[in-house]
């Protein structure tokens, strides 16, 4: 699936670097075409010549490498890509791309790429624990980013423990499994609801919940990956797309989102219903700030909001696929099984909170999906990029049933 495609290789100043010739031979016996950007500190541990032996390539390094007014351009490059591969990427770059520090001429082509970016971790085990680390790597994942995790054994300090850089056999293997996968969901329009809302109590305070958006953006990220047009409602959260396929559609409260998704799914193929929306809303909302009452305590009166999974299975119509997700705490699969049937499910992504890296906030989920057909598969703690591509291959089996 590599063959004609055009990929970025960023190369940075990590004894791992010589992995790269490695990298370079594979994608180019595929049929690929690689352009090198390396860092300076790049160039101390692989050479210029080797990459374009390799490549076929001149090596981009800086953005002036004649004196005689020419330039590289960092937009062309990122425009010309169908994939970004930064391999292997220390502390120092991710810190830069996650903070935007374009001081060289690979951040600055990274920060114009409008294709897929694959980042490829290579470190100390120490620094790739630290927290600052862990915190840019996150970024990055919101970004829509996909970080290939480091593997564990000797590291050049000779100590053993993760972050080492994954081989480049695999990371070739990753690439080729997202180009083959990109053609499942072509010509289909796959609506998403993500993240939490927000229910105003007055102009200051409002109910919510804990939903960082992880899991329905990355959702959103993997069925456009695939060839799908993706409508993506979400509530307020701080995330970013990278695929234009997404056409995102920012909402606050669970009544908008009802809107936009009655609106959006009679035009859809398939909706996955991965919002946390709020099952109730203060029944009047204060026009100014509520004063404390120190004499006493508040009484807040709610009222249910629309079930959006249940309006949008009855309207549902023959060939479209609905999804939906159950968040629980107790008796979770005939929690579960219920909402499937009585909402008019195609299937249900299941998880608890009861399992230690499940649920909102991280990046890691652990589901299980149950089906019309009581046919329940339950998949190992996982990333949310990988737990996603799960649900979306369970979708398209789906679609092809209908």
């Amino acid at each position: 699936m590599l063959a004609g495609k055009k990929i970025i290789l960023g190369i940075t100043g990590s004894i791992a670097a010589y992995k790269a010739a490695y990298l370079i031979r594979g994608f180019v016996k595929r049929g690929a075409e690689v352009q090198v950007v390396i860092t300076p500190a790049g160039k101390e541990f692989i050479t210029p010549i080797t990459l374009f032996a390799l490549s076929s390539n001149p090596v981009i390094s800086e953005f002036f490498s004649n004196r005689d007014g020419s330039w590289h351009s960092h937009v062309d490059l990122g425009l010309w890509a169908d994939a970004m591969v930064i391999a292997p990427a220390t502390a120092a770059t991710i810190g830069k791309m996650a903070n935007g520090i374009a001081d060289n001429m690979l951040v600055t082509t990274y920060l114009s790429c409008k294709a897929p970016v694959f980042v490829a971790p290579a470190m100390d085990l120490d620094m790739f624990a630290h927290p600052t680390t862990r915190q840019n790597l996150d970024k990055l994942r919101g970004f829509g980013n996909y970080i290939i995790e480091p593997a564990e054994g000797e590291l050049a300090s000779h100590l053993v423990g993760k972050g080492r850089m994954e081989e480049p056999d695999k990371i070739i293997e990753i690439l080729d499994n997202f180009f083959a996968a990109g053609q499942d969901l072509q010509k289909k329009k796959i609506v998403i609801t993500a993240g939490p809302t927000y229910e105003k109590i007055d102009p200051v305070r409002f109910i919510g919940n804990y939903s960082s958006g992880k899991m329905g953006f990355a959702l959103a990220e993997a069925c456009a990956s695939r060839g799908a047009d993706v409508t993506l409602i979400t509530g307020p959260v701080g995330l970013q797309v990278t695929n234009p396929r997404i056409h995102r559609i920012n909402v606050e409260s669970a009544e908008e989102m009802y809107g936009m998704a009655m609106q959006t799914f009679p035009g859809a193929d398939a909706a996955i219903l991965c919002a946390a929306v709020a099952d109730y809303r203060p029944a009047t909302v204060a026009e100014k700030k509520i004063k404390r009452n120190c004499n006493g305590n508040m009484t807040l009166e709610l009222t249910a909001n629309k079930d959006i999974a249940a309006s949008l299975g009855a309207i549902k119509k023959p060939g479209q696929v609905l999804v939906g997700f159950a968040l629980e705490t107790n008796d979770e699969i005939s929690n579960a099984v219920e909402k499937l049937n009585r909402k008019n499910l195609d299937f249900i992504v299941m998880n608890s909170l009861r399992e230690e890296g499940a649920g909102f906030q991280g990046d890691t989920n652990k589901i299980s999906i149950l089906t019309r057909q009581d046919d329940v598969k339950e998949y190992s703690l996982r990333l949310k990029t990988e737990v996603a591509v799960d649900i979306v291959d369970q979708l398209i089996v789906t679609l092809k049933e209908k």
